[in-house]
């Protein structure tokens, strides 16, 4: 099969073919149709996160069909549509039995510790698979796995309520989702703060305030347009310290700023007035949960949550393409969100 790989970090991915993999006892085997390319897949071939071992297959935003599977899997059926949690798990820990499987002592993601969907297949446990429904495209369900699902994630930890403001500082994939399901989750007002242009105008169709940084100091304006109350949540996507400092400025008081974005780079605040003072909160977000997929899937299957506008570039398993939509990412540049495509 053919598979894109990171052979050592600061080199562009490469083409290889490899002998397919076969399922365990446990396991399902995924034709892949489709796998979102993330900002963290730059990362990674940047360095700034760890890969082992290598070479590795990248890709953690997968959907496909049902190829084969082991024998003590009987949920399945060949041919089945399903999308892929990217973590394998023991299934049994103390984590993973209170539902914080992200903290597995033996948990593996898929494109950084184990071969992931930039390739024609890939073999998971069962337990990480899920039935995709029929109205959900192969792409849209690959991006679910990630950018959606965290995003939904960090708007849980930080605890969201109906009739809170909510500000999102990044609108890629995870901010273009976060937007939505903001609103899903009944924020009475979300301001959308990003560079680009038609990354607020998409925003807005969304029913979001736009906010430009490129025009405007955010945490200024923010504070004006909430008549310096600020807001109840604020959610960093980027992984830039200014835009950490920014998320922690806008909130009011008792608010909670969740931080997804990754950075090596250190964070500086002023602890008395930034956060005691108003009892501010910064939560940290470190992927998301296997039991809010089948939330996540039927917002997405309702249509509340809208793939359409945010997936808006599709290129095919070819290492040069990858790379290319790797070097934007890095620049912060690029479509809202890339999906490799293998097939309808």
């Amino acid at each position: 099969m053919k598979a894109v790989r990171l052979v050592a970090p600061g080199r562009p991915l490469e083409l290889h073919d490899l002998p397919v993999p076969a399922p365990g006892p446990d396991d399902v085997l995924v034709r892949v149709r489709a796998a979102g390319i993330c900002h963290s897949d730059a990362h990674y071939r940047a360095g700034t996160g760890r890969v082992a071992p290598l070479p590795m297959t990248l890709g953690h935003e997968v959907a496909g069909t049902v190829e084969s599977f082991g024998a003590a899997v009987k949920n399945f059926r060949p041919g089945e549509r399903v999308c892929v949690h990217y973590l394998a798990t023991c299934g049994c820990c103390p984590w993973c039995s209170d539902g914080h499987e992200q903290f597995c002592g033996t948990g593996q993601m898929i494109g950084k510790d184990r071969p992931g969907g930039y390739a024609e297949f890939i073999v998971m446990p069962a337990r990480s698979v899920l039935k995709l429904p029929d109205t959900v495209s192969f792409a849209h369900g690959a991006v679910l796995m990630c950018s959606s699902a965290t995003a939904l994630h960090a708007l849980r930890k930080a605890r969201l309520r109906p009739g809170e403001t909510v500000a999102v500082f990044g609108l890629g994939g995870l901010g273009a989702s976060a937007v939505q399901l903001a609103r899903v989750l009944g924020a009475s007002t979300v301001y959308a703060v990003d560079l680009n242009p038609d990354k607020l105008a998409l925003a807005a169709r969304f029913g979001a305030v736009p906010v430009n940084a490129r025009t405007t100091d955010p945490v200024a304006e923010i504070r004006r347009l909430t008549e310096g109350r600020g807001v109840n949540v604020a959610l960093e996507l980027i992984g830039l310290p200014v835009t950490m400092q920014q998320a922690v400025r806008v909130l009011g008081k008792m608010g909670r700023a969740a931080l997804a974005g990754i950075s090596k780079q250190p964070l500086s605040l002023n602890p008395y007035s930034e956060i005691l003072c108003p009892e501010a909160e910064i939560i940290g977000v470190s992927d998301h949960l296997a039991s809010e997929l089948p939330l996540l899937l039927n917002y997405a299957a309702s249509g509340q949550l809208d793939l359409a506008p945010i997936v808006t570039r599709t290129v095919p398993l070819e290492a040069a393409a990858i790379n290319g939509v790797l070097d934007d990412l890095e620049n912060f540049g690029g479509a809202t969100r890339t999906v490799i495509r293998l097939a309808d």
